[in-house]
């Protein structure tokens, strides 16, 4: 396999990225640096940027993953913030594992982490249209008018775009709660819609992504799940 599809296999990169870096000659193969096209096999040794990579994409990790307060899904320098990457850690897993998507530090619930770039560049990708449902709590009772404005899509001036279509769904008898589903995304999403229509989030937390629902894991927790279980094939 040629290095490029290897480094993308891994969840390193991006194929494009993956040019880059062996064109600055930032990729080794066993202590030498790779070229354009190189093949690579499964036991040799793998460096990008003086970092090695576990060569094993063999075995395909996917874990369901219910993420608490507080946890950022970026590699901040700031030492007392705990990150999902310490979290990882914590699970004892041989193998690097990163998050698909990220989930702010006040958001809680669903996240996947896995080691299966593909898997993660499919869900990813706003032309799939992989749906991602929320529940919301806001700091007034919603409205018809809300719900209408909110399932069509709401200007962002500060960003110069708007939020795609959504499905929103009250929450039993509390006038401040609901659900809302969305296929596209972009950072702090539907905490910029609820402000754009005069409403703040108090609460928020993703419980499913495609097929998978967040069910009864607890905050904190993690388990095995596989592509089937998304839905995925």
């Amino acid at each position: 396999m040629r290095i490029n599809k290897r480094l993308v296999e891994l969840g390193f990169c991006s194929r494009r990225q993956a040019d880059k870096l062996i064109e600055k000659g930032q990729v080794l193969i066993n202590g030498k640096v790779a070229s354009l096209g190189q093949d690579v096999l499964d036991t040799d040794k793998i460096e990008v940027s003086g970092k090695q990579l576990i060569n094993n994409v063999k075995d395909k990790i996917i874990l369901a993953y219910n993420k608490e307060k507080g946890i950022i899904c970026t590699e901040s320098k700031v030492e007392k913030q705990t990150k999902i990457s310490d979290k990882i850690k914590e699970f004892g897993i041989d193998g690097r594992l990163f998050t698909v998507g990220r989930l702010d530090k006040d958001t809680t619930g669903l996240l996947i982490i896995t080691n299966d770039g593909e898997l993660t560049r499919y869900l990813t990708n706003a032309k799939n249209k992989v749906e991602k449902e929320y529940e919301v709590k806001v700091n007034k009772d919603i409205t018809n008018d809300f719900i209408n404005k909110a399932e069509k899509g709401v200007y962002i001036e500060e960003l110069d775009k708007t939020t795609g279509k959504a499905e929103i769904k009250k929450l039993g008898k509390e006038k401040n709660r609901f659900s809302i589903t969305i296929t596209e995304g972009f950072n702090r999403e539907i905490k910029r819609l609820c402000i754009a229509l005069g409403l703040r989030v108090v609460e928020l937390k993703r419980i499913r992504i495609k097929d998978l629902r967040l069910g009864d894991l607890q905050p904190g927790q993690y388990k095995y799940i596989t592509r089937k279980d998304i839905g995925i094939k």
